[in-house]
């Protein structure tokens, strides 16, 4: 097969015998990739830093047999090393790769994913005063482009306005009406602010006014509740963002 070019997001890595790396990249064209970088791991490899995760690259690739393409040429766009040496910073960026790596599909192409990653990557580069509320903007976008998006000023199930309760299995906000057994309370002001988080321009979101406390978390745990209901798994990285969040 001949080589193909592509330009991506690496989303993560993974050590392979004694020099090789499984390189996951978010591209434009071709989706979610899982590429060998072979002997990356040696002093001498020829990859350096390239194949880090937040790196924005361009990429030569030889399509495998299986389900595994061989990387033989990567050159660096953006390397987004400042999200890598703060904490905060990683912690947002970290669940912004994750949430795309849970949703995208192998070889499954998506742009606005891909343009949806490259705008939170930017946006973190600002160094923001609130990185958390990044990631968590980026979230409920990524959930809106993936035909998830939360039910947030009207009952999911009749389009009512009186909503009291937050249901993930339902789509979001609920009246008592239309509540299963086990849906949750949820004030009006924290479904208020998850609606400005999803409305919000990522480049602005970061030095937007949180809301008190009380409400941040609660707003905090049902948009992650909801996440991991819709993507089918936990989100290992959501612990860290919560502990660097302000």
């Amino acid at each position: 097969m001949p080589p193909y070019k592509e330009q991506g997001v690496v989303l993560r890595s993974a050590k392979l015998g004694e020099a090789d790396k499984i390189v996951t990249i978010m591209t434009q064209g071709s989706g979610k990739v899982r590429g060998v970088a072979k002997g990356i791991r040696k002093t001498t490899s020829r990859f350096g830093a390239r194949l880090e995760p937040f790196t924005h690259i361009n990429l030569m690739l030889y399509r495998g047999r299986g389900s595994l393409d061989t990387i033989t040429q990567a050159e660096i766009i953006a390397s987004h090393r400042s999200i890598r040496d703060d904490l905060a910073l990683f912690a947002a960026g970290e669940t912004m790769l994750e949430a795309v790596d849970r949703v995208a599909e192998e070889h499954e192409r998506n742009v606005r994913l891909v343009l949806l990653l490259l705008s939170g990557l930017r946006a973190l580069e600002t160094k923001p005063a609130d990185p958390a509320a990044v990631a968590e903007s980026f979230v409920l976008k990524l959930l809106s482009v993936s035909g998830f998006h939360p039910s947030l000023s009207a009952c999911a199930v009749c389009g009512g306005t009186d909503v009291q309760l937050f249901s993930a299995g339902l789509g979001g906000a609920v009246c008592a009406g239309d509540a299963e057994p086990g849906a949750g309370h949820v004030s009006a002001a924290a479904l208020a602010y998850m609606a400005t988080l999803a409305l919000a321009d990522l480049a602005d979101v970061g030095a937007t006014p949180a809301p008190e406390t009380r409400t941040r978390k609660e707003a905090r745990g049902l948009l992650f509740g909801f996440a991991e209901y819709h993507l089918e798994r936990r989100m290992r990285s959501v612990p860290m963002l919560v502990r660097t969040a302000t």
